[in-house]
């Protein structure tokens, strides 16, 4: 401990300025983060939120239809989930010598709605978690080596889910990675049944639709083809729904849209009910058995705040909420509602979008590519490099600056921008979006006219 410790107290961080927590964050954070977000004018200080909307500390309201990348299909602060959280604030938290209670209840209900026979359920903290335990599991039961995923996909940051997950700038400063892990091209079974031939694959691991890979949706067909791969060459079949899940495609998961059951399925972000972080994967009693079963290796793999009291309240309000209020009907109508708008802004503007796609409320635009200009030229093409990298983050700034509407690019194509609001939104705030975008289209004119109004700082700091 340093000698001198001048510590900053909760109701002290609560009362930061802007300012303040910009520095803090350079200083002992991300700087580089920070410096990414005070760019765009991302690095605003919200205050509150409730259900669709956040409020800054100027009280000024905004749509969040980033939803926390999927964490938060039932909104900001939803009553139910809150107090169910705070019902059993008084409960033992964490004690690894008993059996929780609420674990074994939110195992139970996880296996009332999850595809088929799943029923053994493993619960940890986050996606990334998950899917480290669904390979450890698909190599432990099977006995073999090697993992099979898809380009563009993203599992996560840790080692192992790293491994598979298909976007080179992630994995490069990390190698080597876990060995024996081999990509294939998405939506494509026959370079995967090519690679399931070469035998000793222990599983394909896949998002029926890859959200960080740009909100990539595979042909219809395509997973049930998968299955029947998977089961032909004695594959486990992963299927990563920590995004997909809970609603958010128009179907509880969006693997049921093919009534497709995989062998272990990774679920978490909204499972939490965007209070608590929580994460799992469930299987079959066979293939957990066959892995963790027994006394010497019922602890081989676990977690030490896997299982929480609060986690699993939360869980359980969520899995409540999910169906009480019907969250898959809605998505899929209400994505329908706001593919089909968007679809029309793509037709008038097609200069600005290359594709629209997604299912429920899971939904990307694609823009098309730059042209190279004269303000390339003269910045030495550095601008155009930049502006291929954030492009969809400079529309994503105009949406937060300039209409209060909170959205995101997708990690793995910087050229999608990505709309995944909760699955409670209203039609009224869908029609604030298509009217927003369909104001910054017409005034901007072209796809340069929107980088400079968008991105003058990033010019001026090229120029200077």
């Amino acid at each position: 401990m340093k000698s001198k410790v001048d510590l900053i107290s909760l109701d002290d961080a609560i009362n930061l300025n802007k300012k303040e927590v910009r520095s803090l964050y350079k200083s002992y954070v991300n700087p580089g983060f920070a410096a990414l977000l005070g760019m765009l004018d991302f690095d605003k200080k919200f205050v509150r939120a409730e259900g669709v909307s956040v409020w800054d500390e100027e009280e000024a309201e905004y749509l969040d239809f980033l939803g926390g990348f999927g964490a938060l299909n039932f909104g900001h602060n939803h009553p139910k989930i809150n107090a169910a959280v705070e019902r059993v604030a008084n409960l033992p938290n964490l004690l690894q010598v008993s059996l929780g209670t609420l674990t074994a209840a939110l195992g139970h209900n996880l296996a009332q709605i999850t595809p088929g026979n799943l029923s053994r359920t493993f619960f940890c903290n986050s996606g990334a978690e998950a899917v480290e335990g669904a390979l450890k599991l698909a190599k432990a039961a099977s006995k073999k080596k090697k993992v099979v995923y898809c380009e563009r996909s993203f599992h996560g940051k840790t080692m192992g889910a790293l491994s598979v997950t298909g976007k080179n700038k992630y994995q490069a400063p990390f190698q080597p990675l876990v060995p024996c892990c081999e990509p294939v091209p998405f939506g494509d079974t026959s370079a995967l049944e090519m690679k399931l031939k070469e035998g000793d694959i222990a599983a394909f691991i896949l998002e029926p639709i890859q959200g960080e890979g740009g909100v990539n949706v595979p042909p219809r067909g395509y997973l049930s083809e998968v299955r029947k791969l998977c089961s032909k060459y004695d594959t486990y079949l992963i299927v990563d729904e920590i995004q997909t899940g809970f609603g958010r495609t128009g179907s509880v998961f969006a693997c049921d849209y093919e009534e497709v059951v995989p062998d272990i399925m990774c679920v978490g972000k909204s499972l939490g009910g965007g209070v608590m972080p929580l994460a799992a994967f469930t299987t079959t009693e066979h293939i957990w058995d066959r892995a963790f079963g027994g006394f010497e290796r019922c602890q081989i793999h676990t977690s030490t705040f896997g299982g929480n009291a609060r986690a699993m309240a939360a869980g359980i309000a969520a899995i409540q909420v999910m169906l009480e209020e019907d969250l898959a009907s809605q998505a899929k109508e209400k994505g329908e509602y706001l593919l089909n708008g968007l679809r029309m802004l793509q037709e008038k503007y097609p200069s600005f979008i290359k594709e629209v796609r997604g299912r429920g409320l899971l939904i990307g635009v694609e823009f098309n590519p730059l042209s190279k200009g004269f303000i390339n030229k003269i910045t030495g093409g550095r601008l155009n490099k930049i502006a291929e990298e954030y492009f969809a983050a400079l529309v994503a700034a105009e949406l937060m600056n300039n209409y209060h509407i909170i959205t995101a690019y997708t990690l793995n194509n910087p050229n999608v921008i990505r709309f995944e609001p909760p699955l409670i939104i209203s039609r009224e705030q869908l029609d604030r979006l298509l009217s927003a975008l369909e104001e910054i289209f017409k005034t901007s004119q072209s796809m340069w006219g929107l980088v400079l109004a968008s991105g003058k700082r990033v010019i001026s700091s090229l120029t200077s």
